[in-house]
């Protein structure tokens, strides 16, 4: 005899797939506190039990970590799996250098194109107001506002694409390159004419996406990388440069020190 049974969805079940989802979309990232227990439980309109229920489930996933006395946080389990291992792999082999910049070239177009098609008026409002926070920086001397504005636009476009892996990809990506784009922007900063070609594509990325141009914004998000590894590659060797001229100059004034003693002698 068969017997049909109904399958009866537990609240903490729902609660936790709510919060699971969020962290999968980027609206819960990495780092972020949660409201306390009671104005939580308020919230989402459910128990306290229910919902420390709920939670204990994403902490078991290691999703979520509390700190004694200090909450409840956003882990980075979902990106440090991806990037710890790379980040070692790339500081001992510099040839992944190139790998690691096609890659972000490939991701970033495709985010480009995907956010010109899917985002919502949402996704185009925050756009707007990251890109303005971005192109209001290029005025300043801060290299550390920029650095920070630049990441957060990208990673907003990645987010506007409306697919979890690239969203995750992207921010995963920004922490392995992040000592990259630092050492980009210083020296496009001191070169005002690449400073203003650096603006000009942020313009052309952000202004595709919002004129729904998909094929242009991947054109402009891909000129974009291009551009930042060209001068990446000038910012290398004019470090290698530097360093070369201070080693002869030390080498210079050693063998001075050496000679000296002999000439007087």
């Amino acid at each position: 005899m068969i017997t049909n049974r109904l399958t009866v969805t537990r609240i903490a079940d729902v609660v936790a797939d709510s919060l699971e989802k969020r962290i999968l979309e980027g609206s819960l990232k990495p780092g972020d506190r949660l409201p306390s227990e009671r104005d939580f439980a308020v919230e989402l309109g459910v128990s306290r039990p229910t919902l420390r229920e709920a939670l204990q489930k994403l902490i078991s996933k290691g999703l979520l970590a509390t700190r004694h006395g200090g909450g409840t946080f956003v882990t980075d389990r979902l990106e440090s799996h991806f990037v710890d291992p790379w980040q070692e792999m790339i500081s001992g082999h510099p040839m992944l250098h190139s790998d690691l910049l096609e890659f972000r070239q490939m991701l970033e177009s495709q985010s480009a194109s995907l956010a010109a098609e899917r985002a919502t008026n949402v996704d185009i409002e925050r756009l707007d107001t990251l890109y303005a926070t971005l192109d209001s920086v290029y005025e300043s001397d801060d290299v550390k506002a920029c650095i920070d504005a630049d990441v957060a636009f990208h990673q907003a476009i990645a987010e506007a694409a409306h697919n979890v892996l690239i969203g995750h990809l992207t921010s995963s990506l920004m922490r392995l390159i992040h000592g990259h784009v630092s050492i980009n922007l210083e020296h496009l900063h001191a070169r005002p004419q690449r400073w203003n070609q650096l603006r000009s594509q942020h313009h052309a990325i952000w202004q595709a996406i919002r004129e729904r141009q998909p094929d242009m914004a991947a054109r402009a998000a891909s000129s974009h990388i291009e551009f930042v590894v060209q001068n990446m590659g000038d910012a290398n060797l004019e470090a290698e440069r530097r360093q070369s001229a201070l080693r002869r100059q030390v080498e210079s004034e050693r063998n001075l020190e050496i000679k000296g003693p002999l000439l007087t002698g």
